[in-house]
């Protein structure tokens, strides 16, 4: 007779900038599911090559010291967390996977899904529920459109990190599927923060802590669209989860799209409107000077950057049409131009602090720095020659330091 199948074990990942909400929320996890084990890896001092993992069930409390042959993230979880789960899948129905919050839940859903660990794939072994980011409504907004660095909230420093607070509290938000009210913000600010986060991550389920009960904490019911672990796919719809498009409490959406290409320049230039009283930027965006480049944009709070993507379909071969996922090929085929095929400007901005004129100035800045008739009609020669400030390595404001005193601007292409 064949062995019993080894049960499922679903796995939670837990995460958020609000230390003491983060460990409540656990806390509930554990009160649902008292057979729970908690792994937790403390990055503080991993830029010296130590992590302490702390594992925790119904009867235990252990840390353990781990040093690392080289001190960052990315050791972490090759060479502990995911070892640590791999032992833990099939033995136990629910782990829990603390996140400290310098890690981003997006970077170690993709190692659970890519990254193998004696030859097996994490995701295929556990059950990935998904995301829970514990918010704190008074402090969260702030965090999240300011240009304060890691360090100042005494989260871990990584070797050549040079993310700010606001693109580690948007992150763990826009990739939640349960984002928990664990602070004690008066009603407006509640509001305010609840309207921006509706609109961040849909498909997220939002509630207060002592509002939750067993089948939302443990991910048992969620939106039908949560993510469970899932990146979204560069070439995706931006709006994912139909998010509101109205205002509300100070929030708004503005969704430009546009079937010419950017001049490199004035597209430098309009940057600025996109970083006050912006939460987050995320699109995709054609540039004059590189008509076959996919670039990828996106800001949070005050830091903001600009990357490659891969290419655009028009003008690839039918070899190159089949490699790309089904989704990305009925997408482009839907609003191919005779002209320009797939190629297109297509950006969301999320804002909190401009009201209609201030969202109608950046729609007007960024129409501004599309190629004029004129430019247009010149053809792609002309295009290639335009001045491009946007370089292998490109900081913005020009001539600073790769990393601005202020943390103002981060615009990058890699």
């Amino acid at each position: 007779m064949p062995p019993p199948p080894l049960p499922t074990t679903e796995l939670l990942l837990v995460t958020g900038l609000d230390r003491p909400g983060v460990e409540r929320v656990i806390a509930r996890i554990r009160a649902a599911d008292p057979d729970a084990v908690v792994v937790h890896h403390d990055l503080t001092d991993v830029a010296r090559g130590l992590v302490r993992r702390r594992v925790r069930d119904r009867d235990t409390d252990t840390w353990t010291e781990i040093g690392l042959a080289h001190g960052c993230v990315s050791c972490t979880l090759r060479e502990d967390l995911l070892p640590t789960l791999l032992s833990l899948a099939g033995r136990t129905r629910r782990v829990v996977l603390h996140l400290d919050p310098a890690l981003e839940p997006e970077q170690v859903c993709w190692a659970l899904r890519h990254v193998p660990v004696a030859g097996m794939v994490l995701a295929e072994l556990v059950d990935l529920r998904g995301v829970v980011t514990a918010v704190d409504a008074g402090t969260w907004l702030d965090d999240a459109t300011g240009d304060a660095d890691l360090a100042g909230r005494g989260l871990a420093g990584l070797p050549d990190d040079e993310r700010t607070l606001a693109q580690v509290a948007v992150a763990h938000a826009e990739f939640a599927d349960l984002l928990m009210h664990t602070g004690t913000a008066d009603a407006w600010a509640h509001a305010r923060t609840d309207a921006v986060l509706a609109r961040l991550a849909p498909t997220a389920v939002r509630t207060r802590l002592a509002e939750v009960d067993d089948d939302l904490v443990l991910l048992r019911r969620a939106h039908p669209q949560a993510r469970r672990g899932t990146p979204d796919q560069v070439h995706g719809p931006l709006l994912r989860g139909a998010p509101p498009l109205a205002p509300e409490c100070g929030a708004r959406l503005l969704v430009f799209s546009a079937r010419r290409p950017f001049h490199p320049d004035r597209l430098h230039e309009a940057f600025d409107l996109l970083l006050d009283g912006v939460v987050r930027v995320r699109g995709r965006v054609w540039l004059a000077t590189r008509p076959d480049d996919v670039l990828w944009l996106e800001s949070a709070g005050q830091a903001l950057r600009i990357g490659g993507a891969g290419e655009w379909l028009a003008g690839r071969d039918a070899e190159a049409w089949e490699r790309v996922p089904a989704e990305r090929r009925a997408l482009a085929a839907l609003g191919w131009h005779p002209r320009f095929g797939d190629r297109a400007q297509d950006v969301v901005v999320l804002t909190h602090a401009l009201d209609a004129d201030g969202l109608d100035a950046v729609d007007a800045g960024l129409r501004a720095a599309l190629l004029t008739d004129a430019e247009l009609a010149a053809g792609e020669a002309t295009w290639r020659a335009l001045p491009d400030p946007f370089g292998l390595r490109h900081t913005d404001p020009c001539g600073e330091p790769a990393v601005p005193e202020s943390g103002r601007t981060r615009a990058e292409e890699s």
